[in-house]
């Protein structure tokens, strides 16, 4: 078995919500997180200008400073009500978010509360700091779930919005007439495991993403594409069994 198959077989994080039940997350990285600020940057944008355009016709209409006041009033609760709408409840994603298919959820895998959303908000204001959300940025790449302060205050995560995120942790059932047997050669404690999670979570991937796993351990199957595929599947359910 080549060294790249003992390796994790992909980044997401499991925690177990009850028994026989996990919830699998993909943390979002700074790269996704920043495309996703740019695009609600510019809904923000096109807000701020529809508020400068009311300006200018309650200028008219109340006098300046009187209009000011109540634009200026408007553009606070745009700029911080923008995100908590966006992010609380069943919504869970701004519409920046949504384009890169993230979603804000709690660090259990489940909807952010209210509170959690809004002390998140609240918290941007330190990331922001000093400059461009350079602090945020820079605890995002120092946490293992990259994490910003709002984050990490209010216990949230911004991950990739995959579908079936809860499931059964059962593995899926082999085909018909398929008959488990051991691997070829004596594998690591590590690599048992690696070759035992492929088989476990093989039902969260496409047939593509399958196959190109198993090619990691083409040295171990000797074979490559559906054919590995079904041969990893085959050892991983011989070594759980055994």
């Amino acid at each position: 078995m080549t060294a790249a198959a003992s390796l994790p077989l992909d980044t997401m994080q499991r925690m177990e919500l009850a028994e026989g039940v996990e919830v699998e997350l993909h943390p979002a990285g700074p790269m996704a997180r920043a495309w996703a600020l740019l695009i609600d940057m510019l809904w923000l944008l096109l807000v701020y200008l529809v508020l400068g355009l009311l300006f200018l016709l309650l200028a008219k209409i109340i006098g300046i400073e009187a209009g000011q006041g109540v634009v200026l009033l408007l553009f606070f609760a745009a700029d911080w009500g923008y995100h908590v709408f966006f992010e609380a409840g069943k919504r869970a994603a701004t519409p920046g978010k949504r384009a890169m298919g993230l979603r804000v959820v709690s660090e259990s895998g489940g909807p952010a509360s209210l509170g959690a959303v809004m002390l998140r908000n609240v918290a941007r204001t330190a990331d922001l700091m000093p400059v461009g959300y350079l602090t945020g940025l820079l605890v995002c790449l120092f946490t293992r779930r990259f994490q910003r302060l709002g984050d990490l205050v209010a216990r949230t995560l911004v991950v990739y919005a995959t579908p079936g995120m809860v499931h059964s942790s059962k593995a899926p059932p082999l085909l018909p007439g398929a008959v488990p047997h051991p691997p070829p050669v004596t594998l690591t404690r590590e690599e048992r495991g690696a070759v035992v999670r492929f088989h476990e979570r093989a039902t969260l991937w496409s047939p593509a993403r399958r196959e190109e796993l198993a090619a990691h351990a083409a040295g171990l199957t000797r074979a490559t594409n559906s054919t590995g595929v079904q041969e990893l599947s085959l050892m991983a359910a011989w070594l759980r069994d055994s």
